[in-house]
């Protein structure tokens, strides 16, 4: 069964749905002794896993299975938020079928669906400074993700589709089942399109997302689209420039250390103090022998800390400069620690996700967003080549090459970490450049 798993994964394509777009071939091509199913759900607005969970309790939990069995674990725990209701009754009921696999609920704080976060309120460990979790023993798969390998071993389909929960300034937030290479002004005109005349849209969640053209494309990664109307004070935070933070910081910092209690790797007990950090900006030098800007390639970039500053700085933006600059010089983060215990207290500095939203101005577009799971027929698709960690994939069809949907149309470099790459609809070969392929039905 192990090796069917692994080689129907790798023919599938399936890479992390969550974000992160690791191959998944090659994250369960290992063993542990716990295997994690996230469905935290990490980011405000995002609707997607917990839908998926409640209305597909019994096939997740036969894809935990599955994992579980591939890395050899002991057990399988499906991780999810106490006030998803609907998906905690529904894997419960599934729950005496499954002896191996149980349920851990966790509560409404930010950011639960972090891995390394998810792994220390499961298992109590602590994944090492800059490591990942199969470290501990543990591998962490997102919720579409499991279900994609559930079909991939199951039925052999590909990976051709994705959900999408659709919200923000939109006439109708809904989540919805879209074919992969449809256009992000396509995907939210089954919303209805945005209310407002101008606006930008964030790929992902509003903490960690991106902002996006609406030509950009539907990935493996899409996980939310949230229109955000112009002069927001979430676009102004995310548009901010960095010589503006840094003249802040030099002018504003007061040393509070607020960032550090709040964050999240910190408090796992990394190396990481947000606050000492800032004062590069605030005084030319950290004064600090044990820190150095070497620290700052810890920063998991959750944007946390600015939500914790009273005076609305951006160390998050800091750090992200600062491993810039020590990626361009080649310097490689060499911080390995390995913490037995989280640093103390940590569960009384989770911070609470109500709050939050309501910090980043957005309780009116807290709402549901139902799951519709009809597929949107597309005309013309634009699949980007790199829609993972790795490599991108190589074409392996021509212009004019008619295709059907699910067909393989590029594959992973020999030797190369990647993933292959379908057609999401039937057509022809429109165009094969040296980043994507474009099929017109």
């Amino acid at each position: 069964m192990s090796i069917d798993l692994i080689a129907a994964v790798q023919a599938a394509g399936i890479v992390g749905a969550g974000g992160a777009g690791f191959p998944t071939h090659v994250k369960l091509n290992a063993k542990a002794d716990t295997v994690i199913i996230n469905g935290a759900e990490c980011e405000p607005l995002l609707r997607v896993d917990q839908q998926l969970m409640a209305r597909k309790a019994e096939q997740l939990l036969c894809a935990l299975d599955l994992i579980v069995d591939q890395v050899g674990a002991q057990r399988g725990v499906v991780a999810l938020k106490t006030h998803y209701h609907q998906a905690v009754a529904a894997l419960n009921g599934a729950l005496p079928a499954h002896p191996r696999l149980s349920v851990h609920q966790l509560g409404g704080f930010y950011p639960a669906g972090d891995e390394q976060v998810l792994v220390c309120e499961v298992t109590g460990r602590v994944v090492p400074e800059g490591g990942i979790p199969i470290q501990v023993g543990v591998v962490v798969s997102n919720v579409e993700t499991a279900l994609q390998v559930y079909e991939a071993v199951t039925t052999g389909k590909p990976v051709i589709e994705k959900y999408v929960t659709l919200t923000g300034a939109v006439r109708t937030p809904m989540t919805v089942k879209v074919p992969l290479g449809i256009t992000v002004r396509e995907a939210l005109a089954m919303a209805g399109g945005p209310t407002v005349s101008a606006y930008a849209v964030i790929n992902g969640g509003p903490m960690m997302g991106r902002v996006v053209s609406p030509e950009s494309t539907i990935t493996k990664t899409t996980k939310g689209l949230i229109v955000i109307p112009e002069g927001h004070p979430l676009l102004v935070s995310l548009n901010k420039p960095l010589e503006r933070t840094l003249r802040d910081a030099a002018i504003a910092c007061m040393q509070c250390s607020l960032c550090t209690e709040v964050c999240p790797r910190a408090n796992l007990g990394h190396r990481i103090h947000p606050h000492k950090l800032m004062r590069i900006a605030a005084y030319g030098s950290l004064c600090d022998e044990k820190e150095t800007p070497m620290n700052a390639y810890l920063c998991c970039g959750c944007r946390l800390c600015e939500y914790a500053c009273v005076m609305g700085l951006q160390p998050w933006k800091l750090n992200g400069n600062l491993k810039g600059i020590l990626g361009k010089n080649g310097i490689r983060n060499n911080l390995n620690a390995k913490p037995e215990h989280p640093a103390p207290f940590r569960e009384t500095k989770r911070y609470p996700v109500h709050k939050l939203i309501g910090q980043l101005g957005l309780r009116d577009y807290d709402v549901p967003a139902p799951l519709d799971e009809g597929l949107r027929p597309a005309t013309r698709v634009e699949l980007p080549l790199r829609q993972n960690v790795g490599a991108p994939a190589q074409p392996v069809v021509g212009v004019g090459d008619p295709v059907e949907a699910g067909a393989l149309i590029a594959c992973i470099p020999e030797g190369k970490l990647g993933a292959n790459l379908h057609a999401s609809i039937g057509g022809t070969v429109q165009a094969v450049t040296e980043t994507s392929i474009v099929i017109q039905a």
